[in-house]
C-alpha cells in the first residue's frame, strides 16, 4: 500500500485490444470499430439481474440502465415526501422513508440498478464526527479534522450498530425489486471524505485538506487509514445485506494532482477493493470520480470492476484507455435531459456505440441535475431499454 508515503505499485498504462462490435438500435442500425473493445462474451445466466451479467462479461441483449441521482427532486412524488420531511437526515435514516425513495424511480422508470437513498457522510455519526445536511447549504461538519489529537477521537465505523437501517433497508429492497434489476449500495472514498471532514463541508478549493496533505501528511495519512477500514467494513456490511453492487464515489480526488492522487487516493482505494475481494469476490465494485480523464489507467490499477466515467471523457477513449478487461459506466451529460427528445436518444446511441457490445452500463455523467424534466427521464429509460446489440 504505502512504502516511505509512496505507492508501492508501479504505474503503467494498460494497452488495449481491438475488436468490432456492432450495435442494433430501434430506429437505426449503428456499426463501428472500436479500439479496446471488449473480449467475446460468454453465455448470460439468466437467473441473475441484467446489470450483473453485463458487468461480469456475459452475453447481453442490451447495456443495463440506470442513472445517479435517479430518486430525487426532479420527481414530484420525491418533493410530496421533502414537504412531509423536511430533513434529509431523517428521509436517509428512516427505514421505512429509505425503502419508498429508493423504489420510486423503479415503480415509475424500471431501471435495471435500484440504488439505496442515502449519503456517503451517513457513516460519519457512527465514527464520532457530529455532521447535518442543511437545505441550501449541503453538509455541515460542526468540528473540522485538523490536528492529530482529533484524529485520534475518530471511531472506526460498525455499521450495524450505527446505521441498522441500512441494512434493514437494503434487506428489504431486495425481496421488493425480486432480482429483476440489481439492488446498489455506496459508500464515499476516503480522500474524500476525508475532503468533507477536513474543510467542514463542501469546497472550491480545498486549500484546507491539501494544507494538511502537504504540511502534515502523517495526520492525513492518520484520517485516510480509518476511513479505508471503516468503508471496506461498510461495504461488506452493505453486500451481506442484500446489495448486488457497490459504487464507490471519490468525488474530489480529481481535485489532486496525479502524483498526489498516487499517495492520498489510490492505495486507500486499493485496500478497500482489495479486502471485499476477499471476502466477496464475486461483488461487482464499480468507481466513480467526477472529472477523472486525467487519472483513468490510474484508476484502473485499483482493481475495481466498473469505472463510471463523466460526460468530459469521450466513451471510446474510456474504453481504449482502461482495456478490456474493465467494465465502464456512463456517460452522457446530464444536460442533455433539458434538450429534446431526439438529441436525447442521439446521445444514448452514440454513447452506447462507442462503448461497444458488452461490459458497459449506461448511465448519466454525473448525477441528474434538480430541475430535470421528469418526462426526459423517462424518455432516456424507455430509448434506453429498447436498445438491441
Amino acid at each position: 500500500m504505502l512504502s516511505g508515503g509512496v505507492v508501492s505499485t508501479s504505474f503503467t498504462s494498460i494497452l488495449p485490444r481491438k475488436n468490432q462490435s456492432n450495435l442494433l438500435f430501434p430506429s437505426k442500425s449503428i456499426s463501428c470499430s472500436l479500439p479496446g473493445a471488449v473480449a467475446e462474451p460468454k453465455a448470460t445466466n439468466a437467473t441473475e439481474p441484467l446489470l450483473l451479467n453485463a458487468v461480469r462479461g456475459l452475453d447481453v441483449e442490451r447495456p443495463p440502465v440506470w442513472l445517479m441521482r435517479q430518486a430525487g427532486r426532479y420527481m414530484k412524488s420525491y418533493q410530496v415526501i421533502c414537504e412531509k420531511y423536511p430533513s434529509f437526515r431523517e428521509r436517509s435514516e428512516n427505514v421505512d422513508l429509505v425503502v419508498e425513495i429508493s423504489l420510486q424511480p423503479w415503480k415509475v422508470f424500471k431501471p435495471d440498478g435500484v440504488i439505496l437513498f442515502s449519503d456517503i457522510l451517513t457513516p460519519l455519526s457512527g465514527m464520532n464526527i457530529p455532521f447535518d445536511i442543511v437545505k441550501g447549504k449541503g453538509p455541515v461538519i460542526f468540528d473540522p479534522v485538523h490536528s492529530a489529537s482529533q484524529v485520534d477521537e475518530v471511531r472506526e465505523f460498525i455499521p450495524e450498530d450505527s446505521v441498522p437501517y441500512v441494512g434493514e433497508a437494503l434487506t428489504i429492497l431486495r425481496k421488493e425489486v425480486d432480482n429483476k434489476a440489481a439492488v446498489l449500495g455506496f459508500v464515499g472514498a476516503p480522500f474524500t471524505l476525508a475532503s468533507y471532514v477536513v474543510e467542514g463541508g463542501s469546497s472550491k478549493h480545498f486549500s484546507k485538506i491539501k494544507r494538511l496533505a502537504f504540511s502534515e501528511p502523517k495526520i492525513l495519512h492518520s484520517l485516510l487509514q480509518k476511513f479505508t477500514t471503516s468503508m471496506a467494513r461498510y461495504i461488506q456490511y452493505q453486500a451481506d445485506n442484500g446489495a448486488q453492487a457497490v459504487q464507490i464515489f471519490d468525488s474530489w480526488a480529481t481535485e489532486l494532482s496525479p502524483v498526489d492522487f498516487e499517495q492520498f487516493s489510490l492505495p486507500y482505494l486499493k485496500q478497500i477493493i482489495d479486502t471485499v475481494k476477499k471476502s466477496h469476490p464475486e461483488l461487482p465494485l464499480i468507481l466513480y470520480a467526477s472529472g477523472s480523464g486525467g487519472l483513468l489507467e490510474r484508476i484502473a490499477l485499483t482493481g475495481v470492476d466498473v469505472v463510471s466515467l463523466d460526460w468530459t471523457v469521450d466513451m471510446a477513449d474510456g474504453r481504449r484507455r482502461l482495456g478490456p478487461n474493465i467494465a465502464i459506466q456512463g456517460n452522457v451529460d446530464p444536460g442533455v435531459l433539458f434538450g429534446s427528445k431526439e438529441l436525447i436518444t442521439d446521445r444514448i446511441n452514440d454513447t452506447v456505440r462507442k462503448a461497444g457490445r458488452g461490459k458497459h452500463i449506461l448511465n448519466l455523467g454525473h448525477g441528474i441535475v434538480v430541475g430535470t424534466p421528469e418526462e426526459n427521464v423517462a424518455h432516456f429509460f424507455e430509448v434506453a431499454k429498447g436498445l438491441k446489440y
